[in-house]
């Protein structure tokens, strides 16, 4: 396992600034999920982390020793790409085990870290099988072997589900979080995806524009984001908020109240509205809702609340569960 510390870290590549310097720990045996727009540099840090990219400043420590210059071998990291980079002609366990062929590890060595490997995944059956006749699933599984067999201090993983569809990327969400169970291991996790943060994560490191906004754990975000940018990137649907007369009436240039904090009434409340489109999604229901003084909410209620488009809808905010942000866009107060 692996302690992995930033300091100073910056990159530019010309006068492009994606990264202008930040400073971060990870700690032995964490899950940590760098997340963040298209754009804000998760994936370069990824990739300095790794070795793959040099730093423009500052160092890199692993374990306490400077990797700053160090090759992305002798780094100790294993890396999960978006693209499976499978070898078509050779078998699932011949993909495994490539690694440890190309270091000249002995054959009895490498099938047993194969077979191991394949058990930990569940592809054992599919050991003499080519790529080209699994899922996107298994395929992936497969990257993930090839980096375990190498026994690495740390994983990285780059978007590894993004081509993957949606009821696949819910298990394959599932089956690495029970891997790094299992394992114990350092894993560093990128994703545009909030959900895949919120539900893997023992830590989440929001980044905008190469800049740590906030970093805690998923319930720490939620509930307590330091700022509009991840109050508003932070779950789903994503904060309600409102300024002018509503704000000012909480002593602040804008409020934040999450959906499920919106009490629905059809009588009175501390907002009044109509409410526009439904969305029925079984086990909720999500109501957009046009306010008299002009503005949009959305409020959670549960799956089987009826209301139809036009009908008069009263909202008010649970006790304590409106955000305050003065007009920096910081949080002045966790909760009111």
């Amino acid at each position: 396992m692996a302690s992995i510390q930033l300091k100073s870290v910056a990159k530019r590549f010309g006068e492009a600034v994606i990264i202008p310097g930040l400073d971060l720990e990870i700690v032995d045996g964490e899950f940590v999920v760098f997340v963040g727009p298209s754009g804000c540099g998760k994936s370069t840090l990824l990739r300095i982390i790794s070795g793959l990219e040099d730093t423009s400043n500052g160092t890199i420590s692993i374990d306490g020793r400077d990797v700053t210059h160090v090759p992305p071998a002798g780094r100790g990291l294993a890396m999960v790409f978006q693209s499976y980079a499978l070898y078509p002609h050779m078998t699932v366990g011949a993909n495994i085990g490539f690694p440890l062929k190309m270091a000249g590890d002995a054959k009895d060595v490498i099938d047993r870290k194969v077979l191991a490997a394949a058990a930990t995944l569940n592809l054992t059956d599919y050991l003499e099988r080519r790529p080209g006749e699994l899922s996107g699933g298994q395929r992936q599984r497969v990257a993930i072997g090839r980096a375990i067999v190498r026994s690495p201090k740390g994983f990285l993983f780059d978007e590894p589900l993004s081509n993957l569809d949606a009821s696949l990327r819910v298990a394959m969400r599932l089956e690495i979080s029970e891997l790094h169970r299992q394992l114990g291991t350092t894993m560093i996790y990128v994703t545009h995806d909030q959900v895949e943060a919120m539900t893997m994560a023992d830590k989440i490191v929001v980044l905008n524009k190469g800049k740590v906004e906030q970093v805690g754990s998923p319930l720490e975000l939620y509930a307590r984001p330091a700022n509009l940018f991840i109050a508003g990137f932070i779950g789903s649907p994503k904060m309600n908020f409102l300024s002018g007369e509503a704000a000012e009436k909480h002593g602040a240039a804008t409020i934040g109240i999450r959906p499920e904090h919106l009490a629905i009434s059809d009588r009175n409340g501390e907002f009044k509205g109509t409410a526009g489109v439904c969305e029925h999604l079984g086990s909720d229901t999500f109501i957009h809702v046009h306010l008299d003084n002009g503005g949009q909410v959305t409020a959670r209620g549960h799956g089987d609340y009826r209301v139809s488009h036009g009908d008069p809808i009263y909202l008010t905010p649970e006790a304590g569960r409106v955000h305050r942000f003065d007009r920096t866009g910081l949080q002045v107060a966790a909760r009111n």
